[in-house]
């Protein structure tokens, strides 16, 4: 599988170009492929730079690529590959981005996938990116690990079954279901890790697996985007969470708790907003660290379902958003339009409070924009509150 010359001179040329408009501006037999390739190149360009950067890359059809791990991420899994690193398996290769960046950190490398097409793609791109170790196998998951044997590291990607419109799923409503092929995994190696989509139910995969050594929740600019599950034969007591916001121009900072640790972090609540407001990063909030976060940043909480917190001295370095507190009121008549005399535009965010976002603009006629911040959120005591503030730090 290879573009021809001229094929990649038109793509190069379009690339730039709203899709749609090239589709209708030319006929050519080989039109859906182009069209495939230049969609994919413009997508690649922000996901995975390394692979823009390479014009022989062939990219699958636009699903595979949505659905891939971006380089950010790629690049996040291969900090947690420690120990023995001779052998490894991506058991369901799609279009072989982690894979790429794993396989260098092993002496063999072999991309496991089913679809023929993403096989035969995945053999061309990795010929492309110089992995002289990769092997590509078309099978299955279970079927590839029966003739397989012992491997010092195991990765893999289940896709869901269907797309119900459920806001959790189930690891076994996921191919491969991990509740069936477990034990094989960790008979062929001690070291595994499974990506999920954050719809998943943390707490009932843990329970579940029952062989979780570790949980990182990983967010891109505070998008929550992937939960990677580390499994072992080794037994542990409970499993580590480990809460990451990847930023593109920055080094990510990670924030690391238990559930044991949760259940007995000791915590007060504020009688009101004090100077300063924090609001965590989403890959703490997915995690549930909704108490440690406050008790190792010696920070006070507004409400134990409002997740925001606040202090009277700057921390600095917290995993998330910092605003300076400009004023707080009481949502009644007369404080909102004492506040609506100065104020036309505002960033709104509600927070555990009976109206939505839509509700309170149509109610104030505020602007979306500006640098006002508005929380509209519910105190300790259950008072209503709306915090107006300046941000101080975007999300870290």
């Amino acid at each position: 599988m290879q573009l021809t010359p001229e094929q990649k001179q038109f793509i190069l040329a379009h690339e730039r170009e709203d899709i749609r408009e090239t589709a209708l501006r030319f006929v050519r037999d080989d039109m859906p492929l182009l069209l495939a390739q230049i969609a994919g190149r413009q997508m690649a360009e922000k996901k995975i730079p390394s692979w823009y950067a390479e014009e022989d890359i062939i990219y699958p059809p636009h699903l595979s690529l949505e659905q891939s791990s971006s380089e950010l991420t790629a690049r996040y899994k291969t900090s947690l590959v420690s120990g023995k690193n001779d052998t490894f398996a991506d058991l369901t290769g799609g279009m072989g981005v982690d894979f790429s960046f794993l396989s260098p950190h092993f002496r063999e490398a072999a991309y496991v996938e089913q679809n023929k097409n993403l096989c035969r793609i995945a053999k061309h791109n990795f010929g492309v990116l110089g992995l002289k170790n990769a092997s590509v196998h078309c099978a299955g998951a279970e079927g590839f690990l029966k003739q397989s044997p012992p491997l010092d590291f195991i990765y893999l990607d289940p896709s869901r079954r269907d797309n119900a419109g459920r806001k959790q799923f189930r690891i076994e409503d996921c191919s491969p279901d991990l509740s069936e092929i477990k034990p094989l995994l960790l008979e062929k190696s001690n070291r595994v890790m499974v990506k999920y989509s954050p719809m998943l139910d943390i707490s009932l995969a843990v329970k579940s697996l029952d062989c979780v050594s570790a949980v990182h929740v990983v967010s891109v600019e505070n998008e929550c985007k992937e939960l990677l599950f580390l499994l072992s034969k080794t037994a542990v007591d409970e499993p580590l969470f480990v809460a990451v916001n990847l930023k593109r121009a920055s080094r990510e900072k990670r924030f690391s708790f238990t559930v044991t640790q949760e259940h007995k972090a000791m915590i007060t609540f504020a009688d009101k907003p004090d100077h300063y407001l924090y609001e965590p990063n989403a890959s703490i909030l997915k995690a549930g660290a909704f108490k440690s976060v406050a008790q190792v940043y010696n920070l006070q909480k507004l409400h134990i379902n409002s997740h925001l917190y606040t202090s009277d001295e700057l921390v600095a370095d917290f995993p998330g958003r910092v605003f300076e507190v400009e004023t707080s009121f009481a949502p009644n008549k007369k404080n909102i339009k004492t506040f609506l005399q100065d104020t036309k535009k505002a960033n709104i965010a509600v927070r555990n409070f009976p109206m939505t976002v839509a509700e309170i603009r149509h109610k104030t006629g505020l602007v979306d924009g500006g640098d006002t911040y508005l929380f509209a959120t519910t105190l300790a005591d259950e008072r209503k509150v709306w915090i107006v503030c300046t941000k101080l730090q975007a999300f870290y």
